[in-house]
């Protein structure tokens, strides 16, 4: 039966139809803002953090990246390695495309962490990597915060380094063990990202990854918004179509 409702001098009479397409258009509306309401809260907490990481630098000694929680600032001694670096490609920053520098740093306790020195922009030729090479003799300390790889959306834009190409290598997406089998010596699960004070970098300008939390919160509120505006469409349509069938009915009944 068809929706007849008065309302004062009017009567809202939708269609049958357009109020079906509206209930459903309005439920996946509103899962879709509640979907990016939960994306918008585990960011947050994400980059809640990586700031709260910035409290205090603490000295790792002998323990393990892995053993302090991600995003934690940290301080660790070891000797870096110039002549066994990587190029972890398709980084970009401020919207041009680029490379981000892992070196890897032996560490007194014998482990072998990778130290994220920053990001170079792509000049243009693969054939022309760009140069990365220094001096480094003595022992170091870096101070950084702990992270993880750069991880891929899809399988298909990830690449090994290669096994035969010169270094410094070039990968794109890798995952640590196969960082590990062209380094040829077991990598730390986690790297370092090298704070800006610190030397031997390049363009270090760290945050959590993916979007800013306020993008999806932005997402959540336009989703319900346009569930609300249809429902207005809804209702304003509905009380036209009560008052041309109110309009006809004289005539009819004639």
């Amino acid at each position: 039966m068809p929706i007849r409702i008065p309302i004062g001098r009017r009567t809202f009479s939708p269609s049958a139809g357009f109020t079906l397409l509206t209930i459903l258009l309005c439920v996946g509306f509103f899962f879709l803002g509640r979907w990016q309401w939960h994306r918008w809260e585990l960011r947050q907490a994400e980059w809640d953090r990586f700031a709260a990481g910035t409290e205090r630098v603490i000295p790792l000694g002998s323990k393990a990246l892995g053993d302090v929680p991600r995003f934690q600032r940290v301080s660790l001694v070891g000797r870096l390695d110039p002549q066994h670096q990587f190029l972890l490609d398709n980084r970009s920053h401020a919207g041009m495309p680029g490379y981000e520098v892992l070196t890897a740093l032996r560490r007194p306790n014998g482990a072998t962490a990778l130290v994220d020195r920053g990001w170079l922009a792509f000049r243009g030729r693969r054939d022309r990597l760009p140069q990365i090479g220094f001096e480094s003799d003595t022992a170091v300390t870096v101070t950084g915060r702990t992270a993880d790889l750069p991880s891929a959306g899809l399988a298909s834009g990830r690449a090994p380094p290669g096994a035969g190409a010169p270094w410094p290598k070039v990968t794109t997406f890798p995952s640590m063990a196969q960082l590990s089998a062209a380094y040829g010596a077991t990598l730390e699960r986690r790297i370092v990202l090298l704070d800006a004070q610190d030397p031997h970098g390049y363009v270090r300008d760290w945050h959590p990854p993916g979007l800013e939390p306020l993008r999806n919160l932005a997402y959540a509120v336009q989703w319900w918004a346009f569930a609300a505006v249809l429902l207005v469409i809804w209702v304003v349509m509905g009380l036209r179509a009560g008052a041309a069938g109110a309009t006809r009915a004289p005539g009819r009944q004639a």
